[in-house]
């Protein structure tokens, strides 16, 4: 019931581990869902997700009952539905700057009048073998993560905290030091961003995620308040244990 547990974990404010899958490759998706990670977030936003390979890589995730959440592209109804029918116990939504973003994010991924279309023909429907009810009991489990990753977002980040369907908000460091107008993230502006986001998160009782390189990070983000991590990404960790490998090798010689 790992998939199924997710939510719950989630706005329990447990410490929870996770990375982006950068390639649509089944393959990877079973091996990380041997790793004591407890999600994965496919990225549809900077990668190569077709809907066929993203359809795969969930169908995967949901048969090793792996959570998997997208990153998708940007946070149109469309592309929310897509993912979620897919499969995905949730969606990861980029430049979220205003209430009125998350509000509309919020509805498009839950049933009800105006919100998210009915199909129980769907894999995370169960493919028509379910009744409806207990579809849309499911529908519980769903995870919206809205990112902040503007200045405006910061800047409404209590706003969006405070809306029913926003499960968690997801800080972008690269980002807001970009929108900060600096060139690395040893900025006086990131740190202050962050805390604030903190704060907005632990009073409305919602999860706080961030992107963070390496655990030695993650550690020293808690002090933020910070709930969960994405780490890295299996492109960084591929790179890395290859670069240890073959710097091993060379130095025999």
């Amino acid at each position: 019931m790992r998939t199924a547990g997710l939510k719950t974990r989630l706005l329990n404010r447990e410490t929870l581990a996770s990375t982006f899958v950068k390639t649509a490759e089944v393959t990877v998706v079973e091996v990380l869902a041997t790793s004591g990670l407890d999600f994965i977030v496919l990225d549809g936003e900077h990668c190569g997700f077709d809907r066929g390979r993203l359809d795969a890589c969930l169908a995967v995730a949901r048969a090793l009952d792996f959570p998997a959440l997208v990153r998708i592209s940007s946070g149109s109804e469309e592309n929310v539905l897509m993912a979620l029918d897919a499969g995905a116990v949730g969606v990861v939504v980029p430049h979220v700057d205003s209430a009125e973003k998350a509000r509309t994010i919020a509805k498009a991924a839950h049933f009800g009048r105006g919100g998210r279309g009915f199909a129980g023909s769907t894999r995370w429907a169960g493919f028509a073998t379910r009744p409806m009810g207990e579809v849309l009991d499911q529908d519980d489990q769903t995870i919206v993560m809205a990112q902040i990753e503007e200045p405006e977002g910061v800047e409404a980040c209590e706003d969006i905290a405070a809306i029913d369907g926003i499960d968690a908000l997801f800080a972008g460091p690269a980002d807001l030091t970009v929108g900060y107008g600096h060139r690395d993230q040893n900025n006086p502006d990131l740190p202050k961003a962050l805390d604030r986001v903190g704060k907005a998160c632990a009073a409305h009782g919602k999860a706080y995620i961030s992107w963070v390189p390496d655990a030695t990070k993650a550690a020293e983000w808690t002090a933020f308040g910070m709930t969960g991590f994405v780490v890295a990404s299996e492109h960084t960790w591929m790179r890395q244990g290859a670069a240890a490998a073959a710097k091993g090798i060379h130095d025999i010689a």
